[in-house]
């Protein structure tokens, strides 16, 4: 049996005796591949995994030359009005939530101003500190747009078709562009994919689709972030841990979970059982 198989049967006995609402898993070990389904196979939305991509569109950009991400974001957008001290905070920031500027999520945030990305950038950054916004990576991607089009677009185009996935719909603000921070729906297997091209340090299948530091700097430019386990350092799009491993990371249980050379791919609907499920497939890889 195969390394990628006996962990895979692992992970499905402990999804049926803990409850955890998971609907695909698909386990990458090696060259060797395993999937499971406990639901249909649709497209549903992975959340705030989109982060990591939008953090791969950035890097893209920045190896073609349209775009500096270390420099401040004003001298991007020249015409916004910008809070205090918004002036040092660059498109890293926002990719890594560091800005310091302080607007948390909430379920109405794309509606609420006019341009959620002039509101954000808009409001006081007297010190470069954590907070975890959907509103920094739909600003950063708002950012991204003024060198490359629109994101989505961009990432459709630059990421997502070269890994084979088409068809896809972005959710979008009232403004066109898209929500960045989630709005994205895929398979399971779909997912899987974006997870082998990090895990391969941006190359599919031989093809180079982003350069490594990039990758690496989802997993290794850290911010501290917190206290609970888990959710203690943040990089760009990745968070630390839990275990040895790291992971992107959506609501209601959208996991890529990585650890050497394996990638463990959840799909679910269950928001409060994830970050055991991730302890547990962190702490089966590392055995």
């Amino acid at each position: 049996m195969s390394r990628a198989r006996t962990v895979l049967d692992r992970i499905v006995r402990e999804v049926d005796a803990s409850g955890f609402r998971a609907h695909g898993l698909h386990v990458l070990a090696g060259e060797g591949t395993a999937e499971h389904r406990w639901t249909a196979d649709v497209r549903e939305d992975v959340h705030s995994i989109t982060k990591g991509l939008c953090v791969l569109a950035t890097g893209i950009a920045a190896d073609a030359g349209l775009i500096d991400v270390d420099t401040p974001v004003i001298d991007l957008l020249p015409s916004i009005r910008a809070g205090a001290g918004v002036e040092a905070v660059t498109l890293r920031h926002l990719l890594s939530m560091s800005s310091g500027v302080d607007l948390p999520w909430s379920e109405t945030e794309m509606a609420d101003w006019p341009d959620l990305a002039m509101e954000f950038l808009g409001r006081p950054a007297p010190e470069r500190a954590f907070q975890y916004s959907n509103a920094s990576t739909y600003t950063a991607m708002a950012v991204l747009s003024t060198r490359v089009g629109d994101a989505g677009d961009f990432i459709d185009d630059r990421i997502l078709a070269p890994l084979g996935i088409h068809a896809t719909r972005w959710e979008r603000c009232p403004n066109g562009r898209i929500l960045a921070g989630g709005g994205l729906a895929l398979r399971t297997q779909e997912l899987a994919r974006i997870g082998q091209l990090i895990r391969d340090r941006g190359v599919w299948r031989e093809r180079r689709i982003v350069s490594a530091h990039w990758v690496d700097a989802m997993h290794e430019d850290w911010v501290p972030a917190g206290s609970s386990p888990g959710y203690e350092r943040y990089a760009l799009a990745g968070w630390d841990g839990p275990g040895a491993g790291w992971r992107l990371h959506g609501a209601h249980g959208q996991l890529l979970i990585f650890a050497g050379d394996a990638v463990v791919t959840l799909t679910a609907a269950d928001h409060f059982g994830a970050d055991a499920m991730a302890l547990f497939v962190m702490d089966l890889l590392a055995a």
